[in-house]
């Protein structure tokens, strides 16, 4: 069942990779700062690889982002797909109950909430619940509300991102753009070809570009910059376009 649109109700966007060590931490931090023309959250259903105490990818994201809600459903230690981490630490699975209302709690106050996966689109975040089952609960119809994805430059880059677009169409979720995670000073034949081949074989424009070793600017740069790396009509319609319903009630 997909979510409803209540009454007020910010843009919710599933934030997802076509692999892991793709940039999805840094593309959903500069998401972020470019969206900070009103209150926004960033949900990690599932972090792993991270001890208790340990900073994860929301530690990441704040750090690069700065002024924003983070909230992390579930925690485990080895870095593993989760339902894997899960089940090797003798932990309960992840609930998607219990993340969907998560998800909503924060879209109830703030202009906007990324969601932040774990590896690809269809790896398992509990049992046997993928990004996309919660997207499908979270991600309200007839909205902007979409799936964002980030995709590598180089090669394979074409195969990866038309079948976790295929995959995100196939829940009848809407891909709202791709975001290519990192692009180097001097990229070679194939990234250069990549940028202008993505919208044409996945049918989705790429809305962002954020450059290699954007995770090492200092924190200020990082926010002021990051609304540069993504195209300006895109930022103004799915990030920092206030929804009527919580611009009226703010």
């Amino acid at each position: 069942m997909s979510a409803p649109a209540p009454a007020t109700r910010g843009r919710v966007f599933a934030v997802t990779g076509t692999s892991t060590d793709v940039g999805k931490t840094v593309a959903t931090a500069a998401l972020a700062a470019a969206g900070h023309g009103g209150s926004v959250a960033v949900c990690k259903p599932v972090q792993t690889g991270v001890a208790p105490a340990e900073p994860g990818d929301l530690a990441e994201v704040s750090r690069l982002a700065g002024d924003v809600t983070t909230v992390e459903s579930y925690r485990y230690p080895e870095p593993l797909a989760p339902d894997t981490a899960a089940r090797r630490a003798g932990m309960p699975f992840a609930d998607p109950a219990v993340i969907v209302r998560a998800v909503d709690d924060l879209a109830a106050t703030h202009d906007l909430t990324l969601v932040e996966g774990a590896g690809g689109v269809l790896v398992r975040l509990g049992e046997s619940a993928t990004l996309l089952d919660v997207a499908a609960q979270t991600l309200a119809p007839g909205t902007d509300d979409g799936v964002v994805i980030v995709v590598a430059p180089g090669l394979g880059a074409l195969n990866h991102a038309e079948l976790t677009v295929d995959a995100v169409r196939a829940r009848g979720l809407r891909p709202a753009g791709l975001v290519i995670g990192w692009w180097p000073e001097e990229p070679d034949l194939a990234m250069r070809c990549n940028r202008s081949d993505l919208p044409r074989v996945t049918g989705v424009p790429v809305v962002g570009v954020l450059p290699a070793g954007a995770a090492g600017l200092e924190p200020a740069e990082f926010r002021r910059t990051a609304p540069s790396w993504f195209d300006p009509d895109w930022v103004a319609a799915s990030l920092t376009g206030h929804p009527t319903s919580l611009a009226q009630t703010s």
